[in-house]
């Protein structure tokens, strides 16, 4: 046995055994029976392009209930698929409406105080926040399927919106121009969500990987943290800049005149009571409920303090008027002509896909814990629809929450219902209790939001990404610094553009790996994941890990002629009568190919032809091996030089390799 050293591009060289024997790898005069690689039938482009595009937009086969139907079915399953109320209401009980009611109450005791926290990250009035809890679930609870998510504002999405719409017009000066391209960008956002979801365009939100959108959403959670730091500590002048070191510069300027120490008492002490209780609910699933009312407690509490001390003549902000009453109309609000239609577009666009994104996210996972499936694009369309009604409403962007989803799915939620029942307690809060929150201190709206946003920022998945892939991580860390030091805007760039460059990466670059054979086996595997596995002395075995297409068959080509050269090379230094006569190609990784991989594999066989090495196949898949034939590639290379599996190639080439001599 002799070894020489074989890099394979993506690691360290290691040492990889060679057997030069006479007799390796030659079969007996008593040959085993090789299987010929099947052709698929031809199929016409008419029913090869239906079959592509069901695949791509139908996978689910969504028609499939429908077959065999009469026409009456019919209509009542396409009405149900729209308002799957219809499905699961008709085995609703009272004791589902029982679970259903207490997990309403207890995430309306959440929501009620987060949205008027959340309608101020999005510079509108608290109202609008409260609004935005009470349409967009009802809509959402005859349409969506998913059973446990929670509808209403969301910390992330407030804050992307408010960013995005005060770079266009200024909410203090131009309050109502403000407010109605925020009712624009919220049209525009159920518009474009309705849409991806009705042509089943789903999978575009894929293109956001999972590292990008951990770093994101944590960058996205500091900043809203410290954007806080204004309400916390009473700052009358405060930066609206979302970037760290802006906001720095804007706390520690006025450390000296612009802090308030009873607004700084109220805010600290109620922080340290809503983490505390977040603590206890963690710790035992029997106490969830002590996280999801301390807000409503805390609420109640300050703002009895306040009344009762008029902090608010010794300068501790206070919310004042919040408007009563249930949602305005807003139909004659909306920008349909001018230059913020366009701008209402572009903002309701880029947080419409955000708020779908997290939806999803929330939605799969409850729907994973619970073991029932959820229709992606029917999410899409229910929510989409929920925000188009909202923004006729006076609401702002409302999605799918994580904390409040979580406090639902511990309370024991059965159905949608736990969202009327919440949407209600909204509209009982507009019509009744707001003027109740006149006194209700800015600080504790600050902390309420701290910790909730303290739950989106995942360091343990962090650490995981790392462990796992480095360039993930590249990707997580690109998105959260970009957010954290730019803008929230900047960061979904990055966190996209990072996603595309990975895949073009992957999609230019492919894996390509050189075999060798597991001792006592007929089973070949890389030689980098094996290094026990033996290279047969006169073959050059390679497996190309993608599909073959115009943006990686050059690199692919060349990147195996190159190994070409470097397995000859150390072959010299073995023996200089040995060579490479047969390059073995495994195709079973590579799912299909097109005409620049054609021609890729013609310059590759010329290339081989002129060295005096054949070219062989093995295992190219039904897709490959038919536009194989359909371009005359597979006669060009030879049938008898394609292959069922690599071992009957070696078989069948071992024995006339000839050391001395050319291959006949």
């Amino acid at each position: 046995m002799s070894k020489i050293d074989d890099d394979e591009g993506a690691g360290p060289s290691s040492s990889h055994s060679i057997d030069i024997s006479a007799n390796s790898g030659r079969r007996s005069d008593s040959l085993p029976y090789v299987h010929k690689v099947g052709v698929p039938p031809k199929q016409s482009w008419f029913d090869e392009f239906k079959a592509t595009v069901k695949e791509t937009f139908f996978h689910d086969d969504p028609l499939r209930q429908f077959k065999d139907q009469s026409l009456l079915k019919k209509l009542f399953l396409g009405i149900q698929a729209v308002f799957p109320i219809l499905e699961w209401g008709r085995s609703y009980n009272l004791s589902k409406l029982k679970d259903d009611l207490i997990a309403g109450l207890t995430i309306a005791s959440l929501c009620i105080p987060q949205d008027i926290g959340y309608a101020k990250l999005a510079n509108l009035d608290p109202q609008f926040g409260l609004y935005s809890s009470f349409v967009p679930p009802l809509i959402y609870a005859f349409m969506g399927s998913s059973r446990d998510i929670a509808i209403g504002p969301v910390a992330v999405v407030s804050l992307l919106l408010g960013n995005m719409l005060q770079n266009e017009i200024d909410p203090a000066k131009q309050k109502l121009e403000y407010q109605r391209l925020a009712f624009t960008a919220t049209f525009f956002a159920g518009i474009t969500q309705f849409v991806l979801g009705f042509f089943r365009l789903g999978f575009l939100i894929d293109f956001l990987s999972h590292a990008a959108i951990v770093g994101f959403m944590g960058g996205a959670g500091i900043t809203i943290a410290l954007q806080q730091l204004k309400g916390l500590l009473g700052i009358k002048k405060f930066t609206k800049k979302t970037d760290l070191i802006s906001v720095m510069k804007s706390v520690w300027g006025s450390v000296h005149h612009g802090w308030n120490w009873q607004t700084i008492v109220i805010g600290v002490t109620f922080l340290a009571f809503l983490l505390a209780a977040k603590y206890i609910g963690k710790k035992s699933k029997k106490f969830f409920w002590v996280p999801a009312i301390a807000p409503l407690i805390s609420v109640i509490i300050s703002t009895f303090s306040v009344y009762i001390t008029h902090a608010e003549k010794h300068g501790v902000k206070i919310v004042n008027h919040i408007e009563k009453g249930i949602n305005p109309s807003s139909v004659n609000k909306l920008y349909f002509s001018g230059d913020y239609l366009a701008k209402g577009f572009r903002i309701g666009a880029i947080a419409g896909m955000v708020a779908l994104t997290e939806a999803t996210a929330i939605g799969r996972t409850f729907a994973a814990m619970k073991d029932y499936q959820i229709d992606g694009n029917k999410e899409m369309v229910a929510l989409g629809t929920m925000n188009v009604v909202g923004s006729l409403t006076s609401c702002y962007i409302a999605t799918g929450s994580f904390s409040r989803s979580a406090v639902n799915y511990m309370a024991g939620c059965h159905t949608a219902v736990s969202n009327i029942v919440m949407s209600l307690v909204v509209l009982l809060t507009l019509e009744l209790i707001t003027p109740l929150f006149k006194y209700t201190p800015n600080a504790i709206l600050a902390s309420i939001i701290i910790s909730a946003v303290a739950g989106i920022i995942d360091i343990p998945a962090m650490v995981l990404i790392w462990k796992i892939d480095k360039f993930d991580f590249v990707a997580c860390m690109g998105a959260f610094l970009g957010v954290l030091f730019h803008s929230v805007e900047i960061g979904l760039l990055i966190a996209v553009a990072i996603s595309f460059a990975k895949i073009l990466l992957q999609v230019t670059r492919p894996r390509i790996a050189v075999l060798g054979r597991i001792p006592r086996t007929n089973v070949y595997r890389n030689i980098q994941q094996y290094p026990d596995a033996t290279r047969i002395p006169g073959i050059l075995i390679v497996r190309i890990d993608s599909a073959i297409y115009f943006s990686n068959s050059n690199y692919a080509r060349d990147r195996i002629l190159r190994w070409l050269s470097d397995e000859e090379e150390k072959l010299k230094e073995i023996n200089s009568l040995l060579r490479v006569q047969y390059l073995i190609v495994e195709m079973s990784p590579v799912t299909d190919i097109d005409t620049s991989g054609i021609h890729a594999f013609e310059d590759l066989y010329k290339s081989l032809q002129k060295r005096n090495i054949q070219l062989v196949l093995a295992n190219p898949g039904p897709a490959v091996m038919a536009k194989l034939h359909a371009s005359n590639l597979a006669s060009m290379i030879g049938e008898d030089r394609i292959f069922l599996r690599i071992s009957d190639a070696v078989l069948t080439f071992a024995a006339r390799i000839d050391p001395e001599n050319d291959q006949s």
